[in-house]
């Protein structure tokens, strides 16, 4: 279907183009930026004065529940989700049951997102047979199956040796690798960040440390092997800092932060509500502040929703019994954009952080507007706003941003060209 998008403000940050023009779209890429080609009659055409059209937004982790945890979500549920906060494309990470570690749990999961047609899916295969940490994944034949990268979360690894060997395999054959560094012992029990509000309500505590000694232990394996490494939900001022000081010396690494971590602080935790139980944990404000500045210079190239779909019963329990994590994708653009409207950063630095960032960390085919190129887009109005949860798409209601009027609302998504949210 041939289709106009006329007078839109177009911000593509992979080229930096910023200009009120029209886009042109056929059999699913972007034939035209700004003049239709010769011999073009839209079909259809939407009426874009006074909306942002910006590359789909590439989310790095979104956890889509199937198979294994129906309760929660599914790939339909989620995806759907996804294009209602202006997602295109998405990578799901391997906690599946079964693991997503054998090339029969990725088909399924491309299958089926193929099927429900709301976002493109990008699996990540597990580094570790089962996740447990003690036999590489089949790897070539989860790449070959069409898994973009390969982490085991904060499960680990159980010895640094075995961990050394994935990576130098992951090397030889130039795969990403994703690393959630948290140190297993030191995180042990704990609930919340180790400091002030942990103490005042009695919550056991993760300290700083847990992240930060296996961030260098890790950072000391990466250039050690010289694999490709993404860092992702990175939580702390001194994490960060390492990140900057490795890119300085040239190590291949990227890092990603959780949406979530550049507004909230523990501070939230102070009425012990389940719904800001994350791991890792929220920090400080000096961690906060840390981690917008890294945004903001680039240090950390991509934002993430980190969404984690629960049942209701799964956050009813008392705080140390629940399960961590927050509902967010589909308010992925419109939370973001509080960070515009705080002054944190400008339009056009929050959408590389969106899109072209997190899709140039793990060489993903998304995140830029090109002629020739795929026509995944969002459209959105920066001038209305967004009641949290009025239009709530995804099985997981455990989302604290419920209620809240959020800046922006995303009015079309379109994925190769068809329309897969209409707000």
């Amino acid at each position: 279907m041939k289709l106009s998008i006329l007078g839109a403000r177009v911000i593509d940050p992979s080229s930096g183009l910023d200009q009120t023009t029209d886009l042109h779209l056929e059999a699913g890429k972007i034939v035209a930026i700004g003049a239709a080609p010769g011999g073009f009659n839209a079909v259809t055409s939407i009426d874009a004065k006074g909306l942002v059209a910006a590359p789909g937004l590439v989310d790095l982790s979104v956890a889509l529940r199937e198979p294994g945890y129906s309760r929660k979500g599914s790939i339909a549920s989620e995806t759907r989700a996804a294009a209602a906060g202006g997602v295109t494309s998405l990578c799901c990470p391997p906690r599946t049951k079964p693991v997503l570690d054998t090339s029969a749990v990725a088909e399924l999961i491309l299958d089926r997102a193929r099927e429900a047609g709301n976002s493109k899916v990008f699996p990540i295969g597990a580094l570790s047979k089962g996740l447990e940490g003690e036999q590489l994944a089949e790897l070539i034949a989860l790449r070959d199956a069409g898994c973009v990268a390969f982490g085991n979360g904060l499960d680990g690894f159980r010895s640094t040796r075995t961990l050394c060997r994935a990576l130098e395999y992951a090397a030889t054959f130039d795969l990403t690798v994703i690393f959630h560094s948290q140190d297993r012992d030191l995180a042990e029990g704990g609930l919340a960040h180790e400091g002030a509000t942990a103490s005042f309500l009695g919550l056991p505590g993760i300290p700083e440390s847990a992240e930060t000694v296996a961030l260098a232990r890790d950072l000391l394996l990466v250039e050690q092997s010289g694999v490709r490494a993404h860092f992702s939900q990175l939580t702390s001022a001194r994490g960060v800092e390492l990140i900057a000081q490795a890119q300085a010396r040239g190590l291949p690494v990227t890092a990603d932060v959780a949406l979530y971590q550049l507004i909230l602080t523990d501070e939230a935790l102070i009425d012990f509500s389940s719904l800001y139980h994350v791991q890792p944990p929220l920090r400080s404000r000096t961690d906060r502040d840390a981690l917008r500045d890294a945004v903001k210079s680039g240090v950390v190239q991509a934002i993430s929703s980190h969404h984690q779909p629960h049942e209701r019963d799964a956050k009813l329990a008392p705080f140390g019994a629940t399960e961590p994590g927050i509902s967010s994708v589909e308010l992925l653009l419109p939370l973001a954009l509080t960070l515009v409207q705080d002054g944190l950063l400008d339009l056009p630095t929050l959408l590389a952080r969106l899109s072209a960032g997190p899709a140039e960390a793990l060489r993903l085919p998304a995140g830029k507007l090109v002629e020739g190129g795929a026509a995944d887009l969002v459209l959105f109005d920066p001038a209305s706003s967004t009641v949290a949860g009025e239009r709530w798409l995804s099985k997981g209601e455990n989302c604290p941003f419920l209620g809240h009027s959020l800046p922006g609302a995303v009015r079309y998504t379109l994925v190769d060209g068809h329309i897969s949210y209409q707000g």
